[in-house]
């Protein structure tokens, strides 16, 4: 029996300074691949959630008091805890989230690799010196903790999403209460809470409290939480903006993209085939940067077609835990239905099915359709499933068109034997990452990440982007000897 982290143990508690249970009863941590039950984890309400922001408040003025060297080494304690116990948090990875085995290792090395940047930021300037028109005046202007953060995941990257936030603002002096969503509260959550409890971070610094809305909403209307890291859907995303607005909060809201994935007519076909394939499938396409709209030059339209369903077909549809899998199940059978839809209404409205289409239990075959027009909810929605709906094009004005047909904008991918035309072209599309010759699924924890338009409101994570995301500007003058003023 691990010692480290026992479904029986924890996976019944919120981590409210120590463990403990909730007010709010429990749920069921559901296999997706199976059905089976593998847990039970705690529900926190928001009488949970105020006691933990409160505690977290009385906490964090000690922990940004404490030297940077103790922060960071706590922080890097983390990370090798991390690696240490790395098949616990694999393995709940891919039985609670249907990851397939590369995906979740490349999240936790990736989650490592957020951990000791964290670690990193707690040495670095957090201020500047400026000139004053005042004689014998210095200013400095430095960067201090904003005090509680809250944070706010989703399901389908719940490790990496949640320290990407967590972990830099823990480093710069905060405490944070996260709230992960219940369909992933061990692997985003409960895991998380158990390796700062086993680095030694003081009691209080992170609250863990798995909720559902009524947890959420306390979260983000709590006056004590200074600011709300969000990812999630658009639609939450707003009513979140809204209500932090009104109470002149800090947020930054991560949220959908329904990206563009182009290929140009002198694109390396082959190349842009498998780029197109792992952008539209990987995670079963449950990513925000999914590859969702294919806009293809005509001229190269069939070509690249009939390379992308051929990987498709190629493609292990099973369960990840049990073996080999390529693809494996979508998280609830709400998302399937919701996806079949969207595909069937378009194909009802004149798209073609070229491979896939359908699904067994909550298992999706990857899938292309062509003659995917824009007025489809193929090309509309954001289908968070292995779906490749392609859409044609003749010159680049009816690309740009076609593009900005959507008021998403958080990646795009552009493939072309010509660098310089690809990057005229990025210039002209709203988005807030464009990789050329690449696909649009990229991530680096040193590489600021946010979107433009419905994807978000201007927040950025990552490198130099963190200090700003979770600290606050304060300006403090300083005179050798005060000044006589005229009264």
């Amino acid at each position: 029996m691990s010692t480290f982290f026992n479904a029986e143990t924890y996976s019944n508690r919120i981590y409210l300074n120590d463990w403990r249970e909730s007010r709010g009863g429990t749920s069921d941590v559901v296999e997706p691949a199976t059905g089976k039950v593998l847990a039970r984890t705690a529900i926190g309400n928001s009488e949970d959630i105020r006691e933990a922001i409160v505690e977290a408040k009385a906490q964090q003025p000690a922990w940004a008091r404490l030297p940077f060297d103790q922060r960071a080494r706590i922080l890097r304690r983390a990370a090798e805890l991390l690696l240490e116990h790395r098949d616990t948090f694999i393995e709940w990875n891919i039985r609670e989230c249907g990851s397939i085995v590369p995906k979740a290792e490349a999240e936790l090395h990736s989650t490592h690799e957020q951990l000791n940047m964290a670690a990193a930021m707690t040495m670095q300037p957090d201020g500047i010196t400026l000139p004053s028109s005042m004689p014998g005046r210095r200013n400095t202007c430095r960067r201090v903790p904003l005090g509680v953060v809250g944070v706010i995941t989703p399901w389908n990257f719940p490790l990496l999403l949640a320290m990407r936030s967590v972990a830099p603002a823990i480093a710069v002096g905060n405490s944070v209460v996260l709230k992960p969503d219940h369909q992933s509260a061990v692997t985003g959550g409960l895991l998380i809470a158990r390796l700062f409890e086993e680095a030694g971070l003081p009691a209080g610094v992170l609250q863990v409290i798995p909720g559902g809305a009524e947890a959420g909403e306390a979260l983000v209307t709590h006056p004590l939480t200074a600011m709300i890291s969000f990812t999630g859907s658009t639609a939450v995303g707003r009513k979140i903006g809204r209500t932090c607005g009104e109470l002149l909060k800090k947020s930054a809201l991560e949220l959908g993209g329904n990206n563009a994935f182009i290929v140009l007519d002198d694109a390396d076909i082959d190349a842009a085939a498998s780029h197109g394939a792992w952008g539209a499938y990987l995670h079963q396409g449950q990513i925000c940067m999914q590859s969702g709209r294919h806009f293809v030059h005509h001229s190269v339209a069939e070509a690249y077609i009939s390379k992308l369903a051929e990987r498709a077909e190629r493609l292990t549809v099973a369960d990840p835990f049990l073996g080999t899998a390529d693809i494996g199940p979508l998280i609830n059978a709400q998302q399937l239905e919701k996806l079949d839809m969207a595909v069937t209404a378009s194909i009802n409205d004149g798209a073609r099915l070229v491979t896939g289409g359908h699904s067994h239990g909550q298992f999706y075959r990857p899938t292309v359709l062509s003659n995917v027009s824009i007025d489809m909810p193929a090309f509309q929605q954001e289908l968070f499933g292995p779906v490749a709906p392609v859409t044609t094009f003749h010159d680049e004005e009816e690309l740009i068109e076609k593009v900005s047909a959507s008021s998403y904008g958080l990646a795009a991918a552009i493939h072309s034997s010509s660098i310089g035309r690809a990057l005229d072209l990025a210039e002209r599309i709203p988005a807030g990452m464009i990789h050329i010759n690449d696909q649009t699924v990229n991530n680096e924890f040193q590489v600021p990440f946010g979107g433009f338009g419905d994807s978000g409101n201007s927040g950025r994570f990552g490198g130099p982007a963190n200090l700003e995301e979770f600290t606050q500007s304060q300006w403090v003058s300083l005179m050798n000897t005060p000044r006589t003023y005229p009264f």
